[in-house]
């Protein structure tokens, strides 16, 4: 079976988030998605998200493809959870970029052998998060 991860934040959930997570489960056999932990998001995107992490938890636990869907770790470790799923393939947002230019190096400590793959954008000029989070976050 091969086991397919990935990481988000997935506020306010849209047809771009759903089609990364399709994209992602047909690279394999099981889709693991890891949600992004309140205090991360602040930390990352300097804003505090619409809907906290266990709403967003519950989101894409509802989709009927995810096979699983957890918290991400609690900071001190962010390969943790890598290192427990140990997946065959990770996949990215084409815009992904937090905990991104380390990780075959971390993979590579961690001695999997885990493929990276960046997943196609799906309409970014109408459905990429940071153009519908200026609908909410004002600066």
């Amino acid at each position: 079976m091969r086991k397919v991860l990935v990481f988000g934040t997935f506020d306010v959930l849209h047809p771009g988030h759903i089609d990364f997570l399709k994209q992602a489960r047909g690279k394999g056999d099981f889709l693991s998605a890891v949600v992004s932990r309140d205090f991360t998001v602040e930390k990352i995107k300097k804003h505090r998200p619409l809907k906290n992490e266990k709403e967003r938890l519950k989101d894409v636990r509802n989709i009927s493809f995810v096979g699983e869907a957890r918290l991400g770790g609690r900071g001190e470790d962010p390969y943790s959870i890598i290192r427990e799923i140990k997946p065959d393939i990770i996949c990215l947002g084409y815009d992904q970029k937090t905990y991104t230019d380390g990780l075959q190096a971390a993979l590579d400590k961690l001695g999997l052998k885990t493929e990276i793959l960046r997943m196609k954008p799906f309409c970014p000029e109408k459905y990429h998060s940071g153009i519908i989070n200026r609908r909410f976050f004002k600066n």
